[in-house]
């Protein structure tokens, strides 16, 4: 069964598809490479033992889009990655995101809602909650305005989506609300490797262990937190990756309600970024250096899943421990620093 993932190359997308092809799933990814490296590609032959087909292909191309889907005619269900992905640039260059982010899913359904039948996994975010008004969050909770385009790009997303199936029956669709991706696979051949300086915390702080970065930042200590700082929930990403495939298969084998459904995707627990800090004190034996500054735009205080639907609809948990994601996350940066 021929499984398409957007943007394959990236940080979850390699790891999901890892667990994809683990499964016996065949695997074509597409990616534009903006954000990713080819190299990808053999490492994710040398774990599983097979290499993904390939198309490098930028999504936000309408033509370019339909020629591949004239070319992969057998195309059972869809991974869709391939979007913009990081909060604070997106406050600083909207456009760039409701272009790459929103045009490329149009492009994409519009072929995948043609087809006889088809299932589709769309890579959602905690953020389209925004500032909850309760904690844990649940599927259930208000989607509020989003604190930062990136956020806003994904409730559209889901809209876009939500109406698309409302009108199109032979498709059924899943979106992952996810929370914090740590971590990397056990091997240290794939992981999170960002290009130029880090935006999320945890390949900023192995990068700042391992001497890449002189200091870590520590955006905002008065936060109305347990100890000043954002509070995230945090998955391993061979947990998250595991959970696309639940989800797929899920839609595979019409075990959904409806041809539209949300799943919040985390550990249900809570971690403070001084937290996350101690975690990998704690597993590296290395002191961090940081410093604490202002907040940063578009950040949110806390935010963490429940993860009963999750759990008990779709039959997926996570099982890694932050300190187990901590501990693959610096298994990686020094693999790929060579120590």
């Amino acid at each position: 069964m021929k499984i398409l993932v957007t943007g394959g190359l990236g940080y979850i997308g390699s790891h999901t598809v890892v667990e994809l092809q683990n499964k016996g799933y065949e695997v074509i990814i597409v990616d534009n490479l903006s954000n990713s490296s080819i190299e990808v590609l053999d490492n994710i032959e040398k774990i599983t033992g097979k290499k993904p087909a390939f198309e490098k292909v930028d999504l936000r191309e309408k033509d370019t889009v339909s020629a591949f889907f004239k070319k992969y005619t057998d195309i059972a269900g869809v991974i869709h990655f391939a979007a913009s992905i990081f909060v604070n640039e997106s406050v600083e260059n909207p456009l760039l995101y409701y272009e790459n982010n929103l045009n490329s899913l149009i492009y994409l359904l519009k072929e995948v809602s043609a087809k006889k039948e088809m299932a589709m996994i769309f890579s959602s975010s905690c953020t389209v909650y925004g500032q909850a008004d309760e904690l844990p969050i649940t599927e259930e909770a208000p989607v509020k305005k989003a604190e930062a385009p990136y956020g806003n790009t994904k409730q559209i997303g889901e809209e876009i989506i939500a109406d698309t199936c409302k009108v199109t029956p032979n498709l059924k669709a899943i979106s992952l609300r996810y929370f914090n991706p740590v971590g990397g696979h056990e091997t240290a051949l794939i992981g999170e490797t960002p290009q130029g300086k880090p935006h999320h915390l945890v390949p900023y702080i192995t990068q700042t262990a391992i001497g890449i970065r002189e200091q870590l930042t520590v955006f905002g200590g008065d936060y109305p937190t347990k100890d000043g700082t954002c509070i995230r929930d945090y998955i391993h990403v061979v947990d998250l990756g595991k959970a696309h495939v639940t989800a797929l298969e899920r839609l595979l084998n019409n075990k959904n309600e409806t041809n539209y459904e949300v799943f919040n995707i985390g550990t249900g627990t809570g971690s403070s970024v001084f937290e996350v800090i101690g975690s990998f004190e704690r597993i590296s034996g290395e002191k961090l250096n940081f410093k604490v500054a202002d907040r940063r735009p578009g950040d949110v205080a806390a935010i963490y899943a429940d993860t009963k639907k999750a759990n008990e609809v779709l039959g997926w948990e996570a099982k890694s421990t932050l300190d187990e994601a901590m501990a693959s996350a610096w298994k990686w940066e020094k693999k790929v620093r060579g120590k």
